[in-house]
């Protein structure tokens, strides 16, 4: 059998890493990469999130934010200075390993300019570097990428073999839909497989047809005529939501509690003054196992596809 060559190794290792991105704020990157990724760890994937913002909101998401776990991206941003493999931070649920975001990230910036200059582009290489010899660990990948920030995306577009870009319907998240489409076709000068699994509507209202259908259309123009785009729309709950930064627990989880949680008239007859668990918990957490099955289906089709030799699951930018 003949050897692999080193870059062929690196492109298995990162197979199953999917950058979750759009370069406008507020649509569901994180919810959708924390959600996502502590479901397909309570079915039994052994999954890893690794947060490249300097917000850090999956720690809020995933409940670890001040902890012993919150390196504050201390531990990337060695990793990337020193050409050092990745060290997860293991089990912030079974199965789910994270590699913090946080302050410390505003000092990778400077530095991949720096690198930029003397390196030109393929110094983006270097979160792949870094990741490759780690994510055989793991089933599955997901880069949460901050917005606004095109040096930190690029680095995940040139670490991933997928994109999956959420977006809400209004103007904004459109627009910035539109800039990452443009990212995308500079970040396939470096990784000429990367290719777009799907788009997602986040933060919707679930009837809103009329609204998905022009939302669609411009997804469609951002990235050519035939562009894959999930079925499933992630619906607006903001109680939910709330709840899910106040209590660092996952929709899934909320939907657990909601369960156990007694009736109104019986809390108010015991004198139960703890915040309730809000009933959308079991909507949003429905909504993002549909989307967790249809990633899966388009992960499998692609690479059948891809093992078959024929095109299938990745589309570029027209």
């Amino acid at each position: 059998m003949a050897r692999r060559s080193k870059d062929e190794v690196r492109d298995f290792a990162l197979g199953r890493v999917i950058a979750i991105v759009n370069d406008k704020g507020g649509v569901g990157k994180t919810s959708i990469a924390a959600n996502l990724g502590g479901q397909f760890a309570g079915a039994g994937y052994r999954c890893l999130l690794i947060d490249l913002n300097r917000q850090a909101n999956l720690a809020d998401d995933l409940g670890y934010r001040g902890t012993d776990v919150d390196d504050q991206g201390a531990g990337l941003l060695g990793s990337v200075l020193a050409g050092t493999p990745l060290v997860p931070a293991p089990n912030v649920r079974p199965q789910l390993d994270v590699v913090c975001g946080g302050a410390r990230l505003e000092d990778l910036t400077p530095v991949m300019v720096s690198r930029l200059q003397h390196h030109g582009r393929k110094a983006f290489r270097v979160l792949g570097d870094v990741l490759a010899p780690v994510a055989t660990d793991y089933e599955v990948v997901f880069v949460d990428c901050p917005p606004e920030s095109t040096i930190l995306s690029d680095l995940a577009l040139a670490a991933s073999r997928w994109v999956l870009m959420p977006t809400k319907s209004d103007l904004g998240g459109l627009v910035g839909m539109g800039l990452v489409a443009e990212r995308f076709t500079l970040a396939r000068e470096i990784n000429p497989r990367l290719g777009l699994l799907g788009v997602v509507l986040f933060d919707t209202g679930s009837r809103s047809r009329a609204i998905h259908s022009e939302a669609r259309a411009a997804i469609d123009r951002a990235f050519g005529g035939d562009s894959p785009r999930f079925a499933t729309t992630i619906r607006h709950a903001e109680r939910t939501a709330q709840d899910a930064r106040r209590l660092g627990k996952l929709a899934h989880e909320l939907e657990i509690e909601l369960a156990a949680q007694p009736a109104w008239w019986e809390a108010l007859r015991l004198d139960i003054r703890a915040p309730r668990v809000s009933p959308s918990a079991a909507s949003v957490a429905g909504d993002y196992r549909a989307l967790g099955v249809e990633v899966l289906s388009a992960l499998q089709a692609a690479e059948e596809a891809e093992r078959a030799g024929t095109p299938g699951g990745a589309s570029a930018p027209a």
